[in-house]
Parts: C-alpha cells; structure tokens; sequence
C-alpha cells in the first residue's frame, strides 16, 4: 500500500507513534532523504505492514481483515484470474447468497484497481484491507493442493519404475544420469519443487529424503517431530540426489563423502535459504535439507516466552558493558533464536556487533556477520581473533566447541566487550563446570559470567482445538513431584507463579488452572481434532527456560569448585526458576501439555 506523506503523518500521530514535533522531524528527514515518509516509517521500525493496516483501515472507515487461506474456496478465488489478483495483491474470498462480493487488498485505496477488479466479478463489492503478507500467503490458493500435485508427479515416476526391471521383475539400479532427467523442466525438478513448497506449507524446519532398501522416504520436521509425508519410487534417488546438489552447487560424482552447500527459493513471496547436507548411508546417498526464512523478523523475548525471573535476569545481563552470556541446550533447543533476539534488542547505531557463526542461520542488519570456514582456516577460534581488531562493542560466537575458543571468549569478556555464545549442556548449572573442565580457571568464569540460559523447546497447543480436563489423582503426584513438592507441602507458590504469568501474558485469556490447594485442571490436544492429532493438535513452539544469575555466592561456589548441584540449589534459593517448572506454568496456563514438558526435559 501506498500512502501519501500528509496521510501517513496522520497515521503516525493518531496512532501514538509519534508526536506530532517528532513527525515534524521525520518530515524535515524525509525532504531531506528524498524518500517518502513511509519509507522512512519502516525503516526506523515504526510501523509495519500490519499496524499500518489496522490505522489505515480506522481512518479511511475500511474494515480490517486476515484471512485463513485455508477457508478460502478455491471456485470463489478463481473469479478473479491469478495474473490480475496477482498484479493488484487482491484476493476474492466470499460471495454471500445475495451476490455481495467479499475482496481484500493491501490497498484498497487504489480506486482504479477497484474498478478494475469490479469489471470481472461485479460492483456489488465490499472492499476489506489486510495486510500485504496475508494477502500474498493467501494468494497461494490459486496453486491448489500442492500433495495432490506431488502424487501426481510421483504415479507417473512409479509407472515409469517397469522399465527398470528385469524379465524376472527384479528392479534393476543404475548409476547414470542422463541430462534430461534433471533439467529444470523434468519430473524430477517438479518433484524437487513440490517437496520444498510442501514443506514450507506444513511449516517444516527440516526435508530428509532417505533412501531405503525398496524406496525413497520423504520426512518433515514439524514442530520438532519428524513425520513420514511420503514414499518415493526407488528408482528415483540418484536423479534426485543429483538434482538437489546441482541446485546447491555441490559435485555430483562424488558419492563416497559427506557434503555441504546452500541454495534459495521463493515461496508465497517469501525468500527461504535451504541448507543442505548429503551423507553417503547403506543404501546410497540421505538429503537433510534445512529450511530458513530468510524474511523472519526478531521477535521480542516474551514471544519466545521469556517472562518473569528469568526475562528480568536477562534484561539485567544485557545493560552490562561486558562479561559473557551463555546459553546451553542440546541442538535444535533455539539457542540461535535466542541470541538473534538478544542481538537485535542490543543492536543499535552506537555499537559495533561483530559475531561468527557456523552457519551464519539468521541475517541481522547493521551487524558484521562471518562463516566459518575450516578449509580456509577460518575456525571459530580464529574467527573470533580477527573480530578483537575489529574495535567491536559486542561478540557473537555461534558455538564454543573447545578450550581455545572458550580462554578467547573469557579473555575478549575480560577485555571490556559483552560476549554471546553457546554451549551445549544439559542445564543451566552445568554449563559453569563444563568451562572448567575446558580448562577455564574459577576465578575467570566467576568473574566473567553474568548469566547462563539452558532451554528447551515445547510444542503449543492450538487454543481452537485444545481441552481442558480434570486431572486424576496419579497426574497430581507427577505434577507435584516434577516440581519437587511432597504431597504435604504448600501449593501456593505455584499458584502465586501462575497467576503472575498470566499477568505478564502467558496464555492470555486462559482461565487459572489452580488454586492455594493444588491443580484444578489440566490442558490436552483434543482427541476428535483428527486421526493425527498428536501432530495436529500444536501449533509452533515456545521456549522454556531457566536463567542462572552469576551472583556473589554463585561465584563464590565456582571457586570453590562446587557440583553442579550445589550450583544450581543455590541459584533456585535466589530465586531461579527450573527449566521443569517454567515448563509447568506454561502448561498450567494452557500453552503446552505436562507429556511435552517431559518429553523434552528428562534426563
């Protein structure tokens, strides 16, 4: 949507954003810059495409909307040809039994483009506004059933599998390939295509083909868990091998090593890098190809769940001017997130954040990004060595991996700079002795430390979907026993946790599960969702944590050379959360189930 200044101006300050002498300021920017007002308005992150809907749509009078592309009828959308929907960003999503015409835009503004539009489906049109990316996800109706596509793809390769048999039907592998069967137009690339596209609709991190004895399988992670989705013929793999690596620039006759490279697509108008790994098995070469958004903004620490003791913990590390903040967790626990977030909130024209990382996973601008690169040399280690004569502020490096990189790290802290890092432990309280036996000595990671996040991911529950139910006795026990309590102790505190998170926002309007007396209720998928539900009854996931303050008597144990026990027993009478019991409140609260909270954090 276009928006000219004088409109935008009053956006801005009838919206709050800015008084009125501060959008006088970013006009006098604006005439300066020569760029327009809204430009501008997004460039300093005042405002993004879906505040700017939801104030334009409050002062031209024109109802706001998101759409669920999944409610939208394919015959309805389809009145309008895709170029044109396409040309206008306009998606046609209702047709009352009246004949009143239900259109959303980005810019519904644009009068001529309603005209036009109103030409091929009537004037008896109710014009809505919704955001630009809703309207481009939701532009992909047009593309129908990417599966029913994909099957298609794949009976036709089946039907094809005859002719790779011998007179006695005994399928017949052959190891060349010809041109034809990996050009850009062949079966294969379709297929290649509709796995990606397929995944990033279902909202998979990660695509494994993996070939077996008798066909080629075809996994999604989704929320964490892997899902068969479907079985390729066998006699497919090489030409599909070899079309993923000329996509990601790796050598198609080597076979015998592992490889790595990297290749991007567009998908619903959204850019994705895919990171891609072969690994030669029994039964010839597995695909594990990574899935990153390239367009995913930060978010906050509360929209990862951060909240309470631990947000305030961390908040607190990040005004520091130096020191070091870890955080530990097993791979795929969203360390990365973490810290994108806490170098976003830290990134601001003042400072120099240099970081190097292995692979350089989210793009943050402003902020001096290097990969690793272990054939030229470029370890973490001597990655990190070039940033010191780099004059930065702040130091990311994505994994410390071994004792040089750890006495770096200390020592740059050491030096006045705020380092990030990670490490991988199974607690927050064990990261402290893990340095140790890098060979750190006490006195540097008591002084050096300010705080150590461990973490895990859940799954969340999908609200429209989940149920509430009340928990059997046995279920009580387990509660009260991951929480440390025996049955005769006192349950306020839980209580007094959980209603503090739902003050701060955790499972907003979820009615309090408990009571001074104990749990009342517990959350679930509900079992009618579908034959699936384990899967289907989540929606994303949401960290849970605990942050470990590095206080006096913290680092008085480190140099003492104290258990990791003693270590954490002492952060919990300061006031620290365990991971299990921030995984409790969130479950109380509706956000996860107490099987999550298990499955992801037992020993």
């Amino acid at each position: 949507m276009r928006v000219s200044d004088v409109t935008m101006e009053n956006l801005l300050v009838h919206s709050g954003v800015v008084t009125k002498e501060q959008a006088g300021a970013l006009r006098t920017e604006a005439a300066s810059s020569k760029r327009s007002l809204q430009a501008l308005a997004f460039q300093n992150e005042l405002i993004t495409d879906k505040t700017l809907a939801k104030a334009f749509s409050e002062y031209a009078q024109i109802p706001y909307i998101e759409l669920n592309p999944r409610t939208i009828p394919q015959n309805i959308i389809k009145k309008i040809p895709e170029r044109i929907a396409r040309q206008y960003n306009a998606v046609l999503f209702k047709i009352d039994k009246d004949g009143t015409n239900h259109l959303a835009m980005d810019d519904p503004d644009d009068v001529q483009a309603v005209n036009f539009i109103e030409k091929q489906i009537g004037t008896n049109t109710k014009v809505y506004i919704a955001p630009r990316d809703n309207i481009i996800t939701s532009l992909e109706v047009y593309r129908g059933d990417v599966n029913q596509e994909l099957n298609e793809v794949i009976n036709i390769q089946r039907a094809d599998k005859t002719d790779d048999d011998d007179s006695d039907g005994n399928e017949i592998y052959d190891d060349t390939i010809s041109e034809q069967e990996i050009s850009e137009d062949s079966p294969i690339a379709q297929t290649i295509n509709l796995l990606l596209e397929s995944a990033i609709r279902s909202h998979a991190s990660d695509i494994h083909i993996e070939p077996r004895e008798g066909y080629v399988q075809i996994r999604y992670r989704i929320d964490g868990m892997l899902k068969e989705v479907n079985r390729l013929p066998r006699n497919v793999l090489m030409a599909l091998v070899s079309r993923v690596k000329i996509l990601s620039n790796l050598k198609i006759d080597e076979r015998r090593v592992p490889q790595d490279g990297r290749f991007k697509i567009k998908v619903g108008g959204k850019q994705y890098a895919l990171r891609v790994s072969t690994l030669p098995v029994t039964d010839g070469e597995k695909i594990v190809m990574r899935i990153l958004d390239e367009s995913n903004q930060a978010v906050s620490l509360e929209s990862l769940g951060y909240w309470g003791q631990p947000l305030a913990t961390i908040n607190a590390a990040m005004t520091e001017a130096n020191g070091m903040i870890l955080v530990t967790g097993p791979t795929g626990s969203g360390k990365s997130t973490s810290l994108f977030s806490i170098l976003t909130i830290l990134n601001t024209p003042g400072v120099n954040i240099s970081t190097v990382e292995d692979p350089v996973e989210y793009k943050i601008p402003g902020v001096n990004q290097t990969q690793t690169n272990p054939k030229a040399g470029l370890t973490f280690a001597n990655g990190l060595r070039a940033l010191l004569r780099q004059d930065p502020n702040i130091i990311m490096v994505g994994e410390i991996r071994d004792g040089e990189t750890a006495d770096l790290g200390v020592q740059a802290a050491l030096t006045g700079h705020l380092v990030l890092s990670t490490l991988h432990t199974n607690d927050a309280s064990t990261c402290l002795p893990r340095l140790l036996d890098m060979g750190i000595e006490p006195f540097l990671i008591a002084s050096t430390i300010r705080v150590v996040v461990g973490q895990r991911l859940v799954r969340k529950l999908h609200h429209e979907t989940r149920q509430s139910y009340q928990p059997t006795e046995a279920e009580k026990q387990m509660v009260m026993s991951m929480i440390g309590l025996k049955p005769d102790q006192d349950f306020s505190f839980i209580h007094e946790l959980e209603k503090k998170a739902a003050a701060e926002g955790i499972g907003a309007d979820t009615p309090l599960s408990t009571d001074e007396h104990g749990i009342n209720v517990l959350w679930r998928n509900n079992p009618d969702d579908n034959e699936d539900s384990a899967l289907s009854g989540y929606r994303g996931r949401i960290g849970i944590y605990e942050v470990l303050d590095n206080s006096v008597a913290v680092q008085k144990l480190i140099m003492s050379n104290a258990s990791s026990n003693q270590i954490q027993d002492q952060g919990i009478s300061e006031g620290m959360l365990r991971m299990q019991i921030d995984g409790i409140i969130k479950a109380l609260r509706g956000e996860t189930t107490i099987e999550e909270v298990i499955r992801v954090t037992k020993e």
